[in-house]
């Protein structure tokens, strides 16, 4: 699994950071990827990606 976020999708909302800290961060008002899944939270990482209000997050 490999996450991408759009950058110029993106709302800030927070809810990707909240999910899956792991994974998705807040810099300033904008969603970045800061460690690509692994076995043990690709499925916080899925449920984020589902979970964004304005689908800026993509799974490949």
């Amino acid at each position: 699994m490999k996450v991408s976020i759009d950058e110029s999708a993106c709302i800030g909302c927070g809810l990707c950071a909240g999910t899956c800290p792991e994974v998705y961060d807040l810099d300033g008002s904008v969603a970045k990827v800061i460690a690509q899944p692994t076995a043990g939270n690709d499925a916080c990482a899925a449920e984020a990606a589902e979970g964004c209000p304005v689908d800026a997050i993509h799974i490949e």
